[in-house]
């Protein structure tokens, strides 16, 4: 087992979730500033597609600076073979380890075989995390998962993953049947532990779901007896997340401004041939949503950063909104 900076970090290890559109390198910038986690992730990104003609706009995803390390790549596909060539890119780019996407309910991405559909291929999976192994080199290998595909399938499923002695183990606790929409199983944590500790004992395991506050997740982590925690849409505009603090409006929407800013700065280049830009602005209203969010005439900002289309326009949006400069 390769374990690389898992060994180093301190229990209980904090890490943001893997997500499209959200975790990019403009997001994880501003958790530099208000809190940094113990691991970044970042979005997934496809295994074929890194290895395409059109790798150079998926690559842009991988982007990161020194200052975000450790900071893992997720990958997802289901093709071994592929996996081990986009693991070894991986490695040049300087990323501190691999994760493999293996509960994405995406249709598209389960209609390739990939994701959460691989609960359903065991054998598949296993290929595959020999695969990126072998790619990998020195690099810690660690798989995302969820609890089961329809139910449950702790003692199938789970098992299977922890023989192949991941560095590490990050475990939605959902099925995919119930995507996002019920509570997380927390409670089924302990057995998950209990797994690991009769086949992998060197197998750090996170938790996912549900987590709402760094005191929840610290809580959460303690009581299942889980090495740590993921957490996804709790930290959506929320750079803070990380400290426990709470910041005031003026405090909120400076920094979503600063945000803003930043992605356009970094998103925008002469690689594409559409107008120089690498994404679009659109990405940010999902984030201006999660930032405007608490207070007295939130709801009639979000109207107005919606029908924003640059940073200039949303911070004279914003300034108007409160009144002074941001």
């Amino acid at each position: 087992m390769q374990s690389g900076f898992w060994k180093k970090l301190k229990k209980p290890i904090m890490a943001t979730a893997p997500m499209a559109n959200v975790t990019d390198e403009a997001f994880r910038q501003m958790f530099l500033k208000c809190g940094k986690p113990d691991v970044f992730w970042t979005e997934f990104v496809s295994a074929e597609g890194l290895l395409s003609k059109g790798k150079d706009r998926l690559l842009v995803d991988l982007w990161h600076k020194k200052t975000e390390h450790p900071i893992v790549a997720q990958i997802f596909g289901a093709k071994p073979e592929q996996f081990e060539k986009t693991a070894a890119i991986i490695r040049k780019l300087g990323l501190d380890g691999i994760d493999i996407n293996m509960g994405c309910p995406d249709k598209a991405v389960e209609k390739q075989g990939a994701g959460a559909a691989l609960m359903k291929n065991p054998e598949l999976a296993r290929q595959i995390i020999r695969a990126t192994k072998r790619g990998a080199g020195k690099l810690p290998v660690s798989v995302k998962t969820r609890i089961g595909y329809g139910t449950s399938q702790i003692e199938e499923w789970i098992s299977v993953l922890l023989k192949e002695k991941l560095a590490a183990l990050i475990v939605h606790l959902r099925t995919r049947k119930e995507m996002s929409h019920a509570a997380a199983h927390w409670e089924l944590a302990p057995k998950i532990t209990a797994l690991r500790n009769s086949y992998s004992p060197g197998t750090i395991i996170l938790g996912n779901g549900d987590i709402k506050t760094l005191a929840d997740a610290r809580e959460k982590t303690k009581k299942s007896g889980m090495d740590g925690a993921m957490i996804g849409r709790g930290i959506l505009g929320n750079p803070w997340f990380f400290s426990g603090r709470t910041p005031d409006v003026h405090e909120r929407l400076a920094r979503m401004i600063q945000h803003a800013e930043l992605f356009e700065k970094i998103y925008r280049s002469d690689l594409t041939k559409k107008d120089g830009i690498l994404k679009s602005f659109d990405i940010m209203k999902k984030h201006f949503k999660a930032y405007a969010v608490g207070f007295n005439g939130a709801k009639e900002l979000r109207v107005r950063l919606m029908e924003t289309k640059t940073a200039g326009e949303a911070r004279m949006a914003a300034e108007r909104f409160i009144g002074e400069k941001l």
